[in-house]
Parts: structure tokens; C-alpha cells; sequence
């Protein structure tokens, strides 16, 4: 079918959720898409971070392929293979304690709200049941995530939203003390700020974060959803950060491109959801886990991570030397990038790249977010690359 085939059939089958760029995606290779038409892209947004070891990979598809011929689903009334392995790989390249999967996003970050919350009942009783999280912050779009997340345009609509919450300013210990009381259980944040526009906390900041947790027995949550992974060159971004957290929660390049999601916790709250607890019937299916372990045999490697790193800071450099005075820095860590623009803008520019065969998002108020396959080539930056030269034009 054509683009516009599809879409006419989109419209009137599929509810209008999304605000759609006009493309319909047919296959890929690499870091590499084609359309239904036959149009070749660079992909620099792998899904919003799913794909993480790009497309028709080996080792994917031969782990779901193999799996599928198993057995796809048991139900956790089981156990399978595919999900203890995944849990293992997780624990033993972390330091953590025990594993939850589930399927998304929103999910893990469901998960570990409840886990905090027990926690805290557990040891003290009820009352003592807030989540202090960060304003500008991105946790999901379930009724409680949306709750979660330190935006207000995303609480609308949906009322009455979850209780229990509170904002404080990201690298303000002032406002996070501020918000800390004696309801607070836990403290949940993002390293880097996603969808917020590609805002690395400050090291200082999430050490003195951390330091509070420890002092007010509140669990300190990391939000790796989007950073985890391999993402910002390390497996997870905490590592790179020098803390110890209590719950890590993850999803997206998890699955190098089927959904999942987990929560991680450490030894000393791995035991809090006992049986009957929590719960999902598509949590850690032994197909998904398949994909999941595959994912992790390429990525949990220090080369492999080193190159990361050494990708992401090759783009960023490339990106500045263009000399346009459109661009106004690049931020981020490893393959989690924006180029800076001026507010409201970055639609235009993200626009364009699309046009030009470029696939990139868009953050907060003025960044071009890339999230590439972390496999992606050096040949394949340096077609994005010139691709960028046109569009963003030097000075």
C-alpha cells in the first residue's frame, strides 16, 4: 500500500493519539529505515530509544525467532529460563538485588511506586507514603506517572489524579529539603532529563540527593527508562554517577525493540512485594526475555560501551563544528543527545532533518533529541551528518 492508502485507513481505524510525521515505516537494516515507498532514512531516534541494537539484528532475531518455536508465553505462575537469565545478567553487572519485569515504561515506574510505598508501611505504618519527584521530569502516562511527572500540562483531563506527590527544582537541594517531610518515603529522578529537553543533572546535586535518602530512610528511585541500557555509555547511568540507589526502573532499549520493563531493587528492598502483591500477566514472557537477554549479550560489554561513549562524543563535535548560529550547544551523555535551538523551534528543525532523511525527535522547548541505535556506523553519522550540514547552515 502507499502513504497515502495507509493513512486514509489509519484514519479511520485508529483512534488520533499521536500527531504522526507522514511516513509509514516498512523495514530497516542497522541504523537504516525504508519506508513503504522505498525512501531511505538515517535513523537518529530509534523508536524514542527502543531499538537500541538497531534493526534485523542477528542475535534478536535469532533469540525470538528460536524462542517463538519454545514456547512464547507461560504465564508467572511458572518459571522459564529466558526471564531468570535476564534477571541474573541485570544483578550481576549492577550489584543490585531481584528483578520485576513488566511491559513498559509506565509500568516499572508503577512497580516501583508501589514497592516504595510498602516499604515504608512495612517499617513505619500508614502515613508515610509521598514521592518527591523533579519538576520538568518525565514518568508515564498511566493516572499515577502522570501524577509523577513534574509538568503540569500533563495534569489535565484525567481527574482526580493520584495523591501523594510532590516537586522540587532539579539541582536545588533547597527545594528538594523544602519538599521532604515526614509523608515523604521515597525520592524518584532521572538522571537526564528526557523528554524534558536532554538535561543532565549535576553529579553534585544527585550525590546530595542521595545523601538525604540515607539520612530520612527514603529510597532513592532512578528513573532509567530512557538513560538505561547502554544509552549514556555506561549499562546504567547511575554507574556513571557514583551512587547507590534503591530501586532502578527501565524499559525501552531493554527489549532491542519488543516491550518490557522492569524494576530493580536493591538487597536491602528486593524482599518488600511478596506474593499476591504485584502482578502481570505479560511481565517477563519468555519471548520478550529472549530478545532482552540477546540485547545484553551485545550491550552489558565495556567495548562495546566504551564505543558508545566514543559515538556520542564524535557526533557532538561534528555537530558543533558545523558553525551554525541555529545551534546553540549540544547536551547529553553517550548516545543520548540535543542540539540545542532557540525555543520553539526544534519542531522546524527536526522537520526538516525528517524531510532531508534524517529521523530525529524533539525535547522540552528547544532541543532536537538523538537517540540512534547504539550499533549505529560511523558511516551511516556521517550521512546524518551532512544531511545536519544542509539544514542547519553554517555560518
Amino acid at each position: 500500500m502507499t502513504y497515502q492508502e495507509l493513512k486514509a485507513e489509519e484514519n479511520q481505524y485508529v483512534m488520533n493519539t499521536y500527531g504522526r510525521f507522514p511516513i509509514a515505516l516498512d523495514h530497516g537494516e542497522g541504523a537504516t529505515l525504508w519506508d513503504v515507498e522505498g525512501r531511505r532514512y538515517i535513523d537518529l531516534a530509534s523508536g524514542i530509544g527502543v531499538c537500541s541494537v538497531g534493526y534485523n539484528n542477528p542475535a534478536v532475531v535469532s533469540a525470538i525467532t528460536e524462542q517463538a518455536k519454545k514456547l512464547m508465553h507461560a504465564s508467572n505462575l511458572f518459571t522459564t529460563a529466558p526471564m531468570v537469565q535476564v534477571a541474573k545478567t541485570l544483578v550481576t553487572k549492577t550489584g543490585m538485588g531481584k528483578v520485576f519485569f513488566a511491559n513498559s515504561g509506565a509500568e516499572a515506574n508503577e512497580g516501583a511506586i508501589k514497592l516504595a510505598r510498602k516499604y515504608s508501611f512495612d517499617r513505619y505504618g500508614a502515613g508515610r507514603n509521598k514521592i518527591v519527584t523533579l519538576l520538568n521530569s518525565f514518568h508515564g502516562r498511566t493516572v499515577t506517572t502522570l501524577t509523577a511527572t513534574g509538568q503540569e500540562k500533563f495534569h489535565n483531563y484525567f481527574f482526580p489524579f493520584t495523591e501523594g506527590f510532590g516537586y522540587a527544582r532539579a539541582g536545588d537541594m533547597m527545594s528538594v529539603e523544602a519538599e521532604v517531610d515526614d509523608s515523604t518515603c521515597a525520592i524518584l529522578i532521572e538522571l537526564v532529563q528526557g523528554e524534558g529537553g536532554v538535561l543532565p543533572l549535576d553529579p553534585a546535586f544527585v550525590k546530595a540527593v542521595e545523601e538525604l535518602c540515607r539520612k530520612r530512610d527514603l529510597l532513592l528511585m532512578i528513573d532509567e527508562v530512557q538513560t538505561g541500557v547502554g544509552r549514556t555509555g555506561s549499562l546504567f547511568c547511575f554507574q556513571q554517577y557514583g551512587v547507590h540507589p534503591d530501586v532502578v526502573t527501565m524499559a525501552k532499549g531493554l527489549g532491542g525493540g519488543v516491550p518490557i520493563g522492569a524494576v530493580m531493587a536493591a538487597k536491602t528492598c528486593c524482599d518488600v512485594l511478596g506474593p499476591g502483591t504485584h502482578a502481570t500477566t505479560f511481565g517477563g514472557t519468555p519471548l520478550v526475555c529472549a530478545s532482552a537477554g540477546a540485547v545484553l549479550s551485545i550491550v552489558a560489554d565495556d567495548d562495546f560501551l566504551q564505543g558508545v561513549r566514543d559515538k556520542g562524543e564524535y557526533l557532538k563535535q561534528q555537530i558543533l563544528a558545523i558553525g551554525s548560529p541555529d545551534i546553540h550547544g549540544v547536551r547529553g551523555l553517550g548516545l543520548m543527545l540535543g542540539i540545542i535551538v532557540d525555543d520553539g523551534r526544534h519542531s522546524e528543525f527536526a522537520n526538516k532533518l525528517i524531510e532531508n532523511g534524517v529521523l530525529a525527535i524533539t525535547a522540552g522547548k528547544n532541543a532536537v533529541r538523538l537517540l540512534p541505535p547504539l550499533t549505529i556506523s560511523y558511516p551511516e553519522m556521517d550521512e546524518a551528518l551532512a544531511v545536519m550540514k544542509q539544514v542547519f547552515k553554517p555560518q
